[in-house]
């Protein structure tokens, strides 16, 4: 009974039957202390966007200088500032033939090549765009699981303009600029964008909030033009818009429910900037409110309304073609 009670008053004490417990030596004390600050992802090596940013600076991409064409690197502003992948062998060939920047493209080991796979690799090569042949799961992640068939483009970030730089422009002529507002599909931007270039405009002003910016499918859509014409990051369409009206512009807002119908506009001649809103909304509030005239496109009572892209064509076809006719008179 002595030797029970002898054992019990052990285990009451902290020995068990499997033996006494080991301590940590200390182990999870030092795992509970802090490692200093996150490194950032392009300075862990394992991370995708380091070994992009490897790749990128190899090639001269977002962070070395270019000089292939303009705008082709970093952004000024932090708004849209952001590289883009294009991924798919249709998409790259089409990339390629429009002459979007591009800093890398990443072709899959043991690709199965084909026409368009050859192309590819040949325009790659004639335009000195570093060519890396990269695991296909890398390519996974690079391209976030999209279907990239072997073939991917890295297109660096836009550097856009500042608003103001289209209130004295370099290139002569009348002041004309086009502002958008609220529009998010980047083929409406790609088709302004050609439309400004075609009809003798000097820019095309984007806002930072809730609306497009330069994509590649942009790029594509304007048919080289955005090689030619300025975009710029407003931060506040609203204050760019006031800004331009204090420098001598007139603010023309296009809408279905104008002041004005576009053959009777009498401000073609003068500096303007022309709003265009989006097909759903339109114009915001603000901004309508910020605009000068409103201007509308006569159409036939069986259409409701124009195509973003169309409409800015549109107008700025008949802005040119009166300033064509003040010249000559």
């Amino acid at each position: 009974m002595a030797g029970n009670s002898q054992r019990r008053g052990a285990i009451r004490k902290g020995a068990s039957k499997k033996g006494a417990s080991v301590g940590s030596g200390g182990q999870r004390r030092r795992g509970l202390e802090g490692k200093g600050p996150t490194p950032r992802a392009e300075d862990r090596p394992n991370h995708k966007a380091h070994k992009m940013a490897k790749a990128a600076s190899k090639s001269g991409g977002p962070s070395a200088p270019r000089s292939s064409g303009p705008r082709a690197g970093s952004s000024r502003r932090g708004g849209k500032a952001s590289s883009e992948i294009v991924a798919g062998r249709n998409s790259v060939v089409e990339a390629l033939r429009a002459d979007i920047p591009v800093t890398t493209m990443y072709v899959a080991g043991r690709i199965d090549a084909d026409d368009r796979v050859r192309e590819a690799l040949k325009m790659a090569t004639a335009k000195g765009i570093a060519i890396l042949e990269t695991p296909r799961g890398e390519l996974d992640r690079l391209t976030d699981g999209a279907v990239h068939q072997g073939l991917a483009l890295q297109v660096p970030p836009y550097e856009y303009a500042h608003p103001q730089d289209f209130i004295d422009p370099q290139v002569p002529g009348i002041p004309l600029v086009v502002a958008l507002d609220g529009i998010t599909d980047p083929r409406n931007l790609g088709a302004i964008i050609r439309s400004v270039a075609a009809f003798g405009g000097h820019g095309v002003v984007v806002p930072e909030r809730r609306s497009v910016g330069m994509t590649a499918s942009a790029w594509k859509t304007s048919a080289g033009a955005a090689a030619r014409v300025p975009v710029a990051l407003a931060s506040n369409l609203t204050r760019a818009l006031e800004e331009y009206r204090k420098a001598g512009f007139f603010i023309l807002g296009l809408d279905m429910d104008g002041d004005v119908e576009l053959p009777g506009l009498a401000l073609a001649t003068e500096p303007i900037v022309i709003v265009v809103g989006s097909e759903g909304k339109g114009l915001s509030r603000l901004v309508s409110e910020t605009c000068d005239q409103i201007v509308s496109i006569p159409m036939a009572a069986t259409t409701e309304s124009l195509n973003a892209g169309i409409a800015a064509g549109v107008t700025l076809y008949e802005v040119a073609r009166r300033r064509a006719e003040a010249k000559q008179a």
